[in-house]
């Protein structure tokens, strides 16, 4: 968590940020992109391709995104686990130090910031849920092929 130098001032207050909140929910809905790729009459995929032509799609979109998800994966987890690693060593060594009060401060901190703003992302939450929902509903038959292709590039 980043914070801001006040110029020496102790006030209290002084520690929070003032953030300006852009609501991009609004912008989405006055300026659909997908309208201006696919048209404005892009209806549900399984009115312009056969089946075996989506299924197909979906298949090989699902399997490219199954690997870059498994070879990112593994990439991320190896440098967190890396970094944990050589942060337990160096602070075992002595050459860091952690003030543990000051972590538990800012977690709190953090957790109260967290609860407060949780309940102004909900609405959005479950306009995405039921357009992806809707979405799936229209094109099941290239939503299954994604969704298993997703799984074969896991495991390739």
């Amino acid at each position: 968590m980043a914070t801001v130098d006040h110029g020496g001032q102790d006030d209290p207050e002084s520690e929070d940020e003032v953030y300006e909140v852009v609501d991009l929910t609004e912008y989405a809905r006055r300026h659909q992109w997908w309208s201006t790729v696919f048209g404005n009459n892009s209806g549900p995929i399984a009115e312009k391709y056969s089946v075996a032509t989506q299924l197909m799609m979906g298949g090989v979109t699902g399997w490219c995104a199954g690997y870059i998800f498994q070879r990112v994966g593994k990439i991320a987890a190896t440098a967190v686990g890396g970094g944990f690693l050589l942060l337990q060593i160096a602070n075992h060594s002595g050459y860091v130090q952690v003030d543990w009060k000051k972590v538990e401060k800012d977690v709190n901190k953090a957790k109260k910031h967290l609860k407060k703003k949780s309940n102004k992302a909900a609405p959005e939450i479950n306009t995405f849920i039921e357009e992806a929902t809707d979405f799936i509903k229209r094109n099941i038959v290239l939503s299954s092929g994604f969704v298993g292709g997703f799984f074969l590039g896991l495991a390739s």
